[in-house]
């Protein structure tokens, strides 16, 4: 158990130090310009980075930021309306190479979407298409066959959450704000001053 815990935190370390921080900036930099300018910040991806999106998502809703999350592939049987002209559209895929995210690229594009990706595969058919990019590097899953969406995926929660805690700051979010999104749980009855 040990092991694969240090593994995890091994994965963790190798993407935060080999991640491209000037491009990194630029993302949070423009979504921020995307909230000030009344625009929202949709996040899309596939299979097991679904969850990964709802809770950064989730977050950012919490938060009062315009946030959705978009269904790749519910995106072109309709979903894509959501979608608006200057809206900020995060789409990962770890290949880089998913049919599905490929095609939906060239929609989001047609909307008038600011389309960044992200990737753990620089050299992918998206991460050729976009300008914008941020790319992960992962040398193992940490599995016994480096297939299982897993150092991957913990990859992404962790860079997708850190993400969210710089927009609280940036966009001087108060606690007022959460404290009216969350009024319910145990942290509601942190917030109305209740105890624990």
């Amino acid at each position: 158990m040990l092991n694969h815990l240090e593994k995890q935190l091994e994965a963790l370390k190798g993407i935060v130090e080999r991640i491209d921080k000037v491009e990194l900036e630029k993302l949070i930099t423009e979504m921020v310009e995307t909230i000030r300018n009344g625009k929202k910040i949709v996040t899309s991806a596939l299979g097991k980075n679904v969850p990964i999106c709802e809770k950064f998502t989730g977050t950012l809703i919490s938060l009062g930021v315009p946030a959705y999350f978009l269904h790749t592939n519910n995106a072109v049987h309709g979903d894509l309306g959501i979608v608006k002209a200057g809206d900020l559209v995060l789409l990962l895929s770890k290949s880089g190479n998913t049919e599905e995210s490929v095609y939906l690229y060239d929609h989001l594009k047609a909307k008038g979407a600011n389309i960044w990706i992200m990737t753990y595969n620089e050299n992918s058919i998206l991460a050729k298409m976009s300008e914008k990019k941020v790319i992960l590097y992962l040398e193992h899953e940490g599995d016994k066959w480096n297939l299982v969406p897993n150092n991957s995926s913990i990859g992404y929660l962790f860079i997708l959450q850190a993400i969210a805690m710089e927009l609280l700051d940036r966009l001087d979010i108060q606690i007022d704000e959460f404290k009216f999104n969350h009024p319910g749980g145990f942290i509601g009855k942190i917030l109305r001053g209740e105890g624990v």
